[in-house]
């Protein structure tokens, strides 16, 4: 039996609508770009970190305030724009862009401020090293560190924790602690994290317990990034 006109118009708006509703997950850009979408744990250190980025260049990309917040359910870009820019004159109009340009000159002249203080290193535990650095390789961006179950891990120098938390796959309980705008540390595998995302820590402080690696071998794995990029932990760590 042949469908009635009234049938078909039916079909047919059914299947204007369902094609229309695809378009709202569409986000404009290059057709390669990556983009990620902020889960509740999630911060912005700890994405940058995952992805092997600068927070300070993913926050640039994406428009995001100094002070990094970022939202669930809110679209991040993960490479940089064509024409970086034109982006930020677009959004940083009349007043807003003066305080802008205000505030970045302020934060620049801060953050050169900070550079030229020399952190002071410190191991994060004691103990036997297990491997060495290499970049190329997932589970060696850093160095692991061999002890006992419960022991004291410490931060490395004086910084802020930007994320303690478990949401990054890989890293266990990890805590991420960023000492200027140049260099974050990141302790993983930990049986319990002692402090909360935005405390300020001094080198030494205590900010967890070593825990296990997946395997079942109690370690922990210690790593330094230097404007998001990885590099050798044991070029910084004072002589044993």
């Amino acid at each position: 039996m042949k469908p009635s006109r009234r049938a078909l118009y039916s079909l047919i708006i059914v299947v204007g609508l369902s094609s229309c509703a695809g378009l709202s997950d569409y986000v404009p850009g290059k057709s390669d770009t990556s983009w990620y979408t902020v889960k509740k744990s999630d911060t912005l250190y700890a994405i940058a970190w995952h992805y092997g980025l600068d927070y300070q260049e993913l926050a640039r990309w994406n428009q995001i305030a100094p002070d990094f917040i970022i939202h669930p359910g809110q679209r991040l870009r993960l490479d940089k724009p064509e024409n970086l820019t034109l982006l930020a004159a677009n959004s940083n109009q009349g007043g807003s862009a003066n305080k802008a340009t205000s505030t970045g000159q302020k934060k620049s002249s801060v953050a050169i401020k900070t550079e030229k203080m020399k952190i002071k290193w410190r191991w994060p535990t004691s103990g036997k090293i297990m491997n060495t650095f290499a970049a190329n390789e997932l589970d060696r961006k850093g160095i692991d560190i061999a002890g006992k179950l419960g022991q004291a891990v410490r931060a490395v120098a004086n910084g802020k924790v930007v994320y303690s938390g478990n949401g990054l796959v890989g890293y266990g309980n990890l805590i991420i602690i960023k000492h200027n705008d140049t260099y974050l540390s990141a302790y993983a595998y930990n049986q319990q994290r002692l402090v909360k995302e935005g405390m300020t820590v001094k080198g030494g402080t205590v900010i967890s317990k070593m825990g296990r690696h997946p395997d079942g071998t109690t370690r922990l794995h210690f790593e330094i990034r230097k404007n998001g990029n990885p590099v050798d932990p044991l070029k910084y760590m004072p002589r044993l």
